[in-house]
C-alpha cells in the first residue's frame, strides 16, 4: 500500500478529543466525502464500520498530515476487523485527494447491523461509554 498522510474518519476518530487519544496528535480535521461506502453500526457496539456500496456515500472528516507515528496507533485501535485502504475522498471546497481509511474486512460482514450509523447520537449517547469500555484503547 502507497503511504498517505491523510487520515478518512467516519466514526469515532472523528472527534477530537479521541482522535489525539488514540494517535497522539490531531491534526485540523477537515469535511469529506466517501462515494461508494456504506457507514453501517456494528452489532451490539459503539461504534459503525464502512463496506464498498456503489449507491451510498458517506460523511466524514480527512485529517491532512498525519505523522508516521501516529499510523501505528491508528493501526492497533482499529484491530483486525478492518484493513487500511487508501480510497479516494472529495473535501468540502471540491478537490479529490487520496486518503487512508480502515474499511471492515469481509469476513467480518456478518458482524454489521443494517442501521446506519449516526455520530451526533455517538456524541449524545455512546461517547462516554465508548471512552471507558472499547478494547481499541487497551492495544494503545
Amino acid at each position: 500500500m502507497r503511504e498517505t498522510a491523510n487520515f478518512f474518519a467516519y466514526g469515532t476518530l472523528m472527534c477530537d478529543e479521541i482522535m489525539a487519544e488514540v494517535s497522539g496528535v490531531c491534526p485540523r480535521p477537515v469535511p469529506a466525502i466517501l462515494s461508494g461506502f456504506r457507514r453501517l453500526r456494528v452489532k451490539a457496539q459503539l461504534y459503525p464500520a464502512v463496506v464498498p456500496n456503489t449507491d451510498y456515500r458517506v460523511d466524514g472528516i480527512v485529517y491532512q498530515n498525519v505523522p508516521p507515528s501516529a499510523w501505528d496507533r491508528l493501526d492497533r485501535f482499529e484491530g483486525d476487523m478492518y484493513s487500511r485502504e487508501i480510497v479516494q475522498v472529495q473535501l468540502r471546497w471540491g478537490s479529490a485527494v487520496p486518503a487512508a481509511t480502515y474499511v471492515l474486512r469481509p469476513q467480518f460482514r456478518g458482524y454489521l447491523d443494517e442501521a446506519e450509523w449516526d455520530f451526533d447520537v455517538f456524541l449524545r449517547e455512546g461517547k462516554g461509554r465508548f471512552r471507558s469500555s472499547y478494547k481499541g484503547y487497551l492495544a494503545l
